[in-house]
């Protein structure tokens, strides 16, 4: 059995689900895409081949092996995309929650079976259907449970609009000793600068009580300022729109001490070097180009 246990994002690493981009099946049309990054790529030709996308990934479990992390993988379905293992569960302490992910995106738990069967069933959780919540959306930070959703009345209008009000709710009542803080943000099905599809898209905290954000990402000045406040205003790396539409703040954490970042991220990996973390850089700049990074391909089931 798997003994998960998840804090928070910056613990050390014991155990992670990699997605996988073996068989990630020929570029969607432009109707098939789910987010309008992809959508750019499609237009312009240059959505990302298999055969790099599965190099860029492996150049992230060579750096698991190294730092002596197990790492799983999903098993493999024909042509279909199973890189981001975040969307599909996650942890939080001992619990692993299955999402409600687009209905088209069912069959990627399935290729997981093999890591959720060793979670002891009273710690297996599935949401009630109407519970919309994908992980990239989830943070945990200790006592508090950080959640991106999108609150207008328009949720159904958008594909971009991944985790609701409802999820936020079911969460609060299975976590009654975390105190779950939710953030309304900028979606549009349109303009990829224009969207935070997740929460970790515009913020994530790293090392020591740091974080890394993206002020427009949040359509509620205030939420954003709280989490300003919270970390403190020095403690703080603020991201430009374009460095959002590059998923500055997906990267992951193997440690408080130790990230895997793009290599692409100059002036990010530049600042995490004087905060005296160890920058793991690998290439990523394919997968990036479907709105997901590093840590929307990685999923934690146990940290220190």
């Amino acid at each position: 059995m798997l003994k998960l246990h998840v804090t928070n994002e910056t613990s050390r690493l014991r155990a992670v689900v990699l997605g996988r981009a073996k068989s990630n099946g020929p570029a969607p049309t432009l109707e098939e895409a789910y987010d309008p990054k992809s959508k750019l790529h499609i237009k312009a030709g240059t959505y990302p081949k298999v055969e790099d996308m599965v190099e860029e990934m492996s150049a992230v479990a060579s750096v698991f092996e190294k730092y002596d992390v197990k790492v799983y993988r999903p098993t493999v379905i024909t042509d279909y995309n199973q890189i981001f293992s975040r969307d599909i569960a996650f942890v939080i302490d001992d619990k692993m929650v299955k999402a409600n992910i687009l209905p088209d995106r069912a069959k990627e738990i399935e290729a997981i079976e093999h890591v959720w069967s060793q979670v002891p069933k009273e710690n297996r959780i599935t949401l009630p259907e109407d519970a919309h919540v994908e992980g990239g959306d989830v943070m945990l930070y200790d006592d508090y449970i950080f959640i991106g959703t999108y609150r207008g009345e328009d949720y159904p209008n958008y594909i971009t609009a991944r985790t609701n009000m409802k999820a936020v709710k079911a969460l609060t009542e299975l976590f009654p000793n975390k105190t779950v803080k939710s953030f309304n943000l900028r979606k549009s099905n349109t303009i990829p600068q224009d969207n935070a599809l997740h929460l970790d898209c515009c913020f994530q905290p790293v090392g020591k009580g740091k974080a890394i954000i993206h002020k427009n990402g949040f359509l509620e000045a205030e939420e954003y300022e709280w989490l300003v406040n919270f970390f403190g205003k020095d403690n703080i790396f603020e991201i430009t729109k374009d460095e959002m539409f590059h998923m500055y703040s997906n990267i992951f954490s193997i440690s408080e001490d130790v990230v895997i970042s793009e290599k692409n991220f100059t002036r990010l990996n530049t600042w995490l070097r004087a905060q005296g973390i160890t920058v793991e850089e690998v290439p990523y700049a394919e997968i990036a180009k479907q709105e997901g990074l590093l840590r929307c391909s990685t999923m934690p089931l146990i940290r220190d």
